[in-house]
């Protein structure tokens, strides 16, 4: 029978500050590039980072980076690793449990569909996006329909999207993964 394990790369462990508190949107935004920019220059994945974060602490409750192609799992998009371990981390299947503090999503650009859908049902209240789908699509990355009525249906929900949060860095690390020849799996 197949099963499916996911597991951080072994640098997280030593890259990432745990115990900080990520205060402003500056902060989280940088975390989230961070991990994506490790993520290539490591050769463990795709140019997309994400980090949840209890919004009003600045607390970091998980890290998610593309594990798509080291883990042969098209599931496996930076935004949907931060939310799976994140649930995991709480214990919830939403982190918009009773009780619970709001959270929040930095991501190193625009969710695809796969993730801005999964954004809704994750719990999250606020995402911070890096670079845009058009920065992505330069890259042969193919973004899914996500259209204007997709962010206005989170917004009518209640999750806040705040765009081009450090984005010049955020797009050069999709450059990067260009340059290394990075593999474009879903073009």
């Amino acid at each position: 029978m197949a099963e499916i394990r996911i597991a951080y790369p072994p640098w997280v462990a030593r890259r990432v500050a745990w115990d900080a508190v990520y205060a402003s949107d500056d902060d989280r935004m940088g975390l989230a590039i961070d991990l994506s920019r490790w993520n290539v220059v490591e050769d463990t994945g795709g140019p997309f980072g994400a980090a949840v974060f209890e919004r009003d602490t600045g607390r970091l409750v998980a890290v998610g980076m593309n594990l798509v192609v080291p883990l042969s799992n098209s599931a496996l998009h930076g935004e949907m690793v931060a939310f799976m371990m994140a649930q995991a981390r709480v214990g919830s299947y939403t982190l918009a449990g009773e009780g619970m503090p709001a959270h929040e999503l930095a991501t190193s650009c625009e969710p695809c569909a796969m993730c801005l859908g999964a954004t809704l049902w994750s719990g999250v209240r606020r995402v911070l996006c890096g670079a845009t789908r058009d920065d992505a699509l330069r890259l042969d990355f193919d973004e899914g329909p996500v259209f204007d009525a997709s962010y206005e249906y989170l917004a009518e929900r209640g999750v806040d999207i705040v765009r081009n949060v450090r984005r010049a860095e955020a797009a050069e690390v999709l450059a990067l993964y260009r340059r290394r020849s990075g593999v474009i799996y879903n073009a």
